[in-house]
């Protein structure tokens, strides 16, 4: 049972990693005399809504950061609806054709859905380490990061270790990466949290709506 559960290993050095990383973006500007996401007295980064580490007489928008900008938030969509596989687990049966037919769709995409995330936000940072390296948001970037590399290790493992805990921490590890991107990225996050709830929500109402309708069906074949 110890071998099997050391499949956690990995796991908690990602997510010790990712903390401590959380910890640094919080904790130096209070020494500075900042807040999150604040540089030190004389610093260069804003914390002013779509000023967010933008210097002293830099234009706002366009050209090469505006884009991988954008990647970063398609990313943030495309890893909700990488998670969102979760809601259609269990209803590959569902009474609802359209829960069915979506969950075998998201099932079939779910490992290329989770390449794609990872492949933008790697050039997403790659971008923002090269031009804004000492913006703090970067620490929070790094640590959603290194935890979405767990979480596509995992991926990639689990049919090639048979350990019943693989999909366990898999699933555990996307949770935890919800509050880091929330960190990270702010309301495109938040938009997408909602959008991957609202899914869950849909395929719950949806199969509530086939049920009551089959239910009288029977009652007359009856």
């Amino acid at each position: 049972m110890k071998t099997k559960k050391t499949v956690w290993i990995p796991a908690i050095i990602a997510v010790t990693v990712a903390a401590l990383l959380v910890i640094y973006y919080y904790y130096m500007p209070s020494v500075s005399g900042g807040g999150p996401g604040l540089r030190p007295p004389g610093g260069e980064v804003s914390n002013v809504p779509g000023h967010m580490g933008r210097r002293p007489g830099e234009k706002g928008g366009g050209g090469n950061g505006e884009l991988f900008k954008t990647s970063g938030t398609i990313s943030v969509f495309l890893g909700a609806a990488t998670f969102s596989w979760f809601w259609f687990k269990k209803k590959l049966r569902s009474p609802s054709m359209l829960v069915r037919k979506t969950g075998e769709l998201l099932h079939s995409m779910h490992k290329l859905l989770g390449w794609a995330t990872l492949i933008l936000i790697a050039v997403h940072g790659i971008y923002f380490l090269i031009t804004k390296l000492q913006d703090n948001k970067t620490y929070t970037g790094i640590a959603g990061f290194v935890i979405l590399l767990a979480i596509a290790g995992y991926g990639f493992f689990i049919n090639k270790v048979r350990n019943k805990w693989m999909r366990t921490v898999h699933r555990s590890l996307g949770l935890l990466w919800v509050p880091v991107l929330l960190l990270h990225a702010g309301g495109s996050a938040i938009m997408a949290v909602i959008a991957s709830l609202a899914v869950g929500g849909l395929v719950w109402v949806l199969e509530k709506m086939v049920g009551k309708t089959a239910e009288p069906s029977r009652g007359i074949d009856n």
